[in-house]
């Protein structure tokens, strides 16, 4: 079931709270891939009824950032919730979430801000106010659908902790379901993004799971040390990549750490062709 309107999204939620069912949110913005239909899936085995938002939201995009370009496939998107047996998929507008105008104008809405140790770091270091907007959405989203379970997926694990966080933080009464990375057998992570890439620099993007994937064969060895860790990578980066942070934190609170352990989490972002990509990987696993 398609639907524009936070109004009509409330009615069903209203209704399936009356007949005790359970509720599970994905929060998506759209131009689905197997990694959101696997979160999907979990949704589905978990909760008696799933919504799906997909939703491309302007206040989580920093100046310059592909906003307009995003890819829009919402009569594709719906067709695959449909199949993975979603209940609900919420569509709105921005100004059906923001109201007319307000979007871009700090002075006019109201924003939740996540802690600055969460994000002046990895990818809220280079796209600041990234998380506020997501924060803001998210929050918004968790409001309008009240859902028991949220489910969030791996591979944008900063996200993911600030995300805990937020719900931590303000007492939202919701468990948020990580779920693991989806990968191209090549490797990749799956991104709604990788459609930008040229076949040729999908080859040179696979240099970010080569790289987690080698550090965590040298800890496994023995290498604890973060910064002979980080020498590794350099290997398989050449005039294609434009790395922009190579990173070892703490899998729960995104402190950085000098000697790594199961804990840590290994966080990467490079451009390549032009296209900013992430992945992660946690040592331990």
């Amino acid at each position: 079931m398609l639907l524009h309107k936070i109004e009509e999204v409330r009615k069903h939620v209203k209704n399936w709270k009356k007949q005790g069912l359970s509720i599970g949110l994905v929060p998506t913005m759209g131009a689905l891939h197997a990694g959101h239909l696997s979160l999907i899936k979990k949704a589905v085995e978990k909760c008696d009824k799933v919504v799906v938002s997909v939703f491309v939201n302007p206040i989580q995009f920093c100046p310059g950032e592909d906003l307009d370009k995003y890819p829009r496939t919402l009569e594709a998107d719906n067709k695959l919730c449909e199949e993975a047996n979603a209940d609900i998929v919420f569509a709105p507008s921005p100004s059906e979430m923001y109201g007319e105008g307000q979007m871009h104008t700090n002075d006019f809405l109201t924003y939740v801000i996540p802690p600055f140790f969460y994000t002046n770091k990895l990818c809220g270091k280079s796209r600041v106010g990234h998380f506020d907007g997501v924060c803001t959405v998210v929050n918004k989203l968790f409001n309008i659908v009240q859902p028991d379970f949220a489910f969030f997926g791996q591979k944008d694990a900063q996200q993911l902790i600030i995300i805990k966080k937020m719900v931590k933080d303000l007492n939202i009464p919701i468990e948020i379901i990580p779920c693991p990375i989806v990968r191209e057998n090549s490797g990749l992570a799956l991104s709604s993004r990788n459609k930008y890439l040229s076949e040729e620099d999908k080859t040179y993007a696979l240099a970010l799971s080569k790289i987690l994937n080698n550090i965590k064969s040298c800890y496994k060895k023995g290498i604890t040390d973060v910064n002979a860790l980080k020498e590794t990578a350099y290997a398989f980066l050449n005039e294609h990549h434009e790395l922009e942070y190579l990173e070892f934190m703490n899998e729960n609170d995104l402190e950085a750490v000098t000697t790594a352990t199961d804990n840590t989490r290994v966080f990467i972002a490079c451009k390549v062709g032009g296209v900013r990509l992430i992945d992660n990987l946690l040592l331990g696993e």
